[in-house]
């Protein structure tokens, strides 16, 4: 008894964290939440700060280095002496101390150029820490558009489905009055409550469906309650039938973020050709210290010592041979350019030719939109004919059955494809940098 209770209590639970009161929410509310809320959204940001800080003239190498040590040390000591005409001396727990202090000073005047390719190259990757996020950014709202306008479809769906009930339960009113009457048959009747549970089976099965489509969007939300109750302020799914494929395909060479990162890759790589380079020229590093120390002594001549004073110095140095690695990493690094350069090309053409399938695939869904528009107004006035015909016994539960079915199938050709060409117009968008327009 305890368990079928605690059992009961969480479905009754479970029941009422599913159906929860909605809160509707537009797509820009529920992208807001996700840009702020999602962890890979977080987690880029986080790398982009590492990217900023790591952007500074002092990691570059451009300033001084300058540290202090200090230091204190003793010793106790006993020594025993005999000289050589035999006399003996002894000296007991001696103690010495030993402090010292020092100041370094360390600057690297000339390396080859490489502290400004340094710094240079921490900018490019400072801007590749930006892309990166930006990129995150991107895929989050394509992901959010996508899914947002898949729960309409799926709720659409699923009032199809309703409807589609709600039809079979007045079949099976009609055919209970004829049955009561004597005008209608048992057989009749038991075909139209399988065809209502049949139906009701179905609305059942796409409930969970919209419910997992509700799940997925509060998870790229990063929602703290993953049964959040949200519902879509839209009702239909619109689409832009003005998109023009030249001005897609500019924008995409300009905008796209991967197109961005293959370019600033090749200067990622530039630079580290010219920091391979610069180990052929000279270097010029100055150096200099100033340190203090005092020393005491329980024996000898002196008490204590005091030092104190400054040196400096400049070094000045090539290197001439180190067995051809100069040259390898120099070549190297210029087929990593090459690498590069082939990357960009490669990353163009796969974009133009996504850019080209998806166009036609948008192109070609538009066509279908209209003609399933159409195709359903002439099944609902198919509809309502059938119904009519069929409360005067005109026509068959069979025929009644086919012409409902039709119905509904076109409802969901329509709502399917109406998707569809949503996620064309979200992948064109996408691929040419234009997908910040959902917001």
């Amino acid at each position: 008894m305890i368990r079928r209770l605690t059992i009961n209590i969480s479905l009754l639970l479970l029941s009422v964290g599913l159906h929860a009161q909605p809160q509707q929410m537009s797509l820009q509310d529920v992208i807001a939440t996700g840009l702020e809320n999602n962890y890979s959204i977080r987690i880029a940001r986080n790398q982009e700060q590492v990217s900023i800080n790591n952007f500074s003239r002092g990691n570059a190498g451009f300033l001084p280095t300058l540290s202090m040590r200090a230091g204190h040390s003793g010793s106790y000591t006993t020594t025993d002496q005999t000289a050589f005409d035999g006399q003996e001396s002894s000296l007991r727990n001696i103690h010495n101390t030993v402090t010292n202090a020092e100041l370094n000073l360390g600057w690297t005047l000339f390396d080859g150029f490489r502290v400004q390719t340094t710094y240079d190259k921490l900018a490019a990757l400072k801007q590749m820490g930006e892309l990166n996020t930006r990129l995150t950014i991107e895929n989050l709202v394509a992901s959010i558009t996508a899914e947002y306008y898949n729960l309409i479809q799926q709720q659409r769906l699923l009032n199809n489905l309703k409807f589609a009930v709600e039809l079979s339960r007045e079949r099976m009113r009609i055919d209970e009055e004829r049955f009561l009457l004597g005008s209608g048959s048992k057989l009749q009747l038991l075909q139209a409550e399988v065809f209502l549970n049949a139906d009701s089976s179905r609305m059942t099965r796409q409930e969970e469906v919209v419910r997992a489509s509700r799940i997925r969007l509060n998870e790229l939300m990063a929602m703290e309650n993953l049964r959040f109750n949200l519902q879509p302020t839209d009702t239909v799914i619109p689409i832009d039938d003005i998109l023009i494929f030249e001005t897609l395909e500019a924008s995409a060479r300009q905008n796209n973020v991967h197109l961005q990162m293959a370019r600033k890759d090749i200067d990622v790589s530039e630079f580290d050709k010219k920091l391979a380079r610069s180990a052929t020229y000279p270097f010029v590093n100055l150096s200099s210290a100033y340190s203090a120390s005092h020393n005491t002594f329980q024996a000898g001549s002196f008490s204590d010592q005091q030092r104190y004073g400054m040196n400096y110095g400049i070094t000045v140095g090539i290197n001439i041979f180190d067995g051809f690695n100069q040259r390898r990493r120099v070549d190297n690094a210029t087929i990593a350019i090459d690498n590069s350069r082939l990357r960009l090309d490669d990353t163009k053409n796969s974009l133009m030719a996504d850019l080209i399938a998806t166009y036609n695939v948008y192109l070609n869904n538009l066509r279908l939109v209209e003609m399933e528009s159409q195709n359903l107004d002439v099944a609902y006035e198919t509809l309502d004919i059938a119904l009519e015909r069929y409360r005067l016994g005109e026509l068959s539960g069979i025929e009644l059955r086919e012409v409902q079915k039709n119905l509904l199938e076109a409802e969901e050709r329509l709502v399917s494809i109406q998707y569809q060409t949503k996620q064309a117009e979200v992948s064109l968008l996408y691929i040419s940098g234009r997908i910040m327009e959902y917001l």
